[in-house]
């Protein structure tokens, strides 16, 4: 059996092909192509010569199909239509997707925007399918090693990467979150008695200062911490029966609230900062993925919704 280096082969050639085992003849086949017969003629010996058969024979009536020719056309057809649904835009339908959703984020900021997710995907895609995975100290990293699709998180990487993409989906100051009967529910807040007051605090990693700790030090004070939690779920529970403060942002502060014998407290000005912000991240790798588009769509739009959203 003669071998064909494929590497060889101008896929070109195979769209030449079709066309003169269609048309079975050089002359028409060679004016739907928009060439010229003597260039089409110089294609025929090539793949003459790649087949190692006539393709197209001589007869009475014209051309005809060599045996080869009539073997290989039905499967050319199959090929060609294989070779362009493989380089065409792939078309998205939510209705009949069933795949797999892996996103990472704290469970209050989730809790924001997830089930309204999963509203919308039981409507529009009722077999696709959503994991909340657990996050790790470092998203940013589930996210290269593609543990995750999208990483919900108010922080940054902390070195520059060219392979992450984020939506800024809200932003929004930190307030104080503390029982309606504490003391400092109907005073004025000062940096004073905001930093003697004790304080409870969110961290994932359990280590380290927190974030309102190096700003009070920048203003020459420091509080302290009393308690640390590593979710956002158990701090209405800490908050409302003692005189613990938490200073939170404040969409998540009124979510906690909600319902609650607590109050939310305005920093005093000589602590305010600037804004939280809140991205929706992902990978490089789906950026162009239609299903990923898709859900980063549902995403902008839940976000655009909620009260007090913040254009960006």
């Amino acid at each position: 059996m003669r071998e064909v280096n494929i590497e060889n082969i101008d896929l070109n050639l195979l769209l030449l092909l079709d066309r003169l085992l269609t048309e079975r003849h050089i002359t028409r086949a060679a004016m739907s192509l928009n060439m010229s017969q003597p260039a089409l003629s110089r294609a025929l010996a090539r793949l003459r010569k790649i087949f190692n058969d006539p393709l197209l024979v001589r007869t009475a009536q014209g051309y005809d199909l060599s045996a080869r020719a009539e073997q290989i056309q039905p499967e050319l057809a199959e090929i060609l239509i294989a070779l362009e649904s493989l380089v065409q835009q792939p078309v998205f339908n939510p209705a009949a997707d069933n795949g797999l959703i892996k996103i990472t984020g704290l469970d209050l900021e989730l809790a924001l925007y997830l089930p309204q997710l999963m509203q919308r995907m039981r409507i529009h895609a009722p077999g696709m399918h959503l994991e909340i995975v657990k996050q790790e100290d470092d998203s940013f990293a589930m996210l290269d090693r593609n543990d995750v699709h999208f990483s919900l998180s108010g922080l940054e990487p902390s070195a520059s990467t060219g392979t992450l993409h984020r939506l800024l989906l809200d932003q929004m100051s930190a307030v104080c979150l503390m029982s309606r009967h504490h003391a400092l529910a109907d005073q004025p807040l000062t940096p004073e008695n905001y930093a003697a007051a004790a304080h409870g605090l969110v961290s994932i990693t359990g280590r380290g200062p927190g974030y309102m700790d190096r700003v009070l030090e920048k203003v020459g004070m420091q509080r302290e911490v009393i308690l640390r939690l590593s979710s956002f779920m158990a701090v209405a529970d800490f908050c409302e029966t003692t005189d613990l403060v938490f200073t939170l942002p404040q969409r998540l502060a009124e979510r906690i609230a909600a319902g609650r014998q607590l109050c939310l407290r305005r920093l005093p000005a000589e602590l305010e900062q600037p804004a939280v912000k809140f991205y929706f991240y992902w990978h490089t790798r789906h950026h162009h993925d239609p299903r990923m588009i898709w859900i980063r769509e549902q995403i902008v739009e839940i976000a655009q919704a909620l009260p007090g959203f913040k254009p960006v």
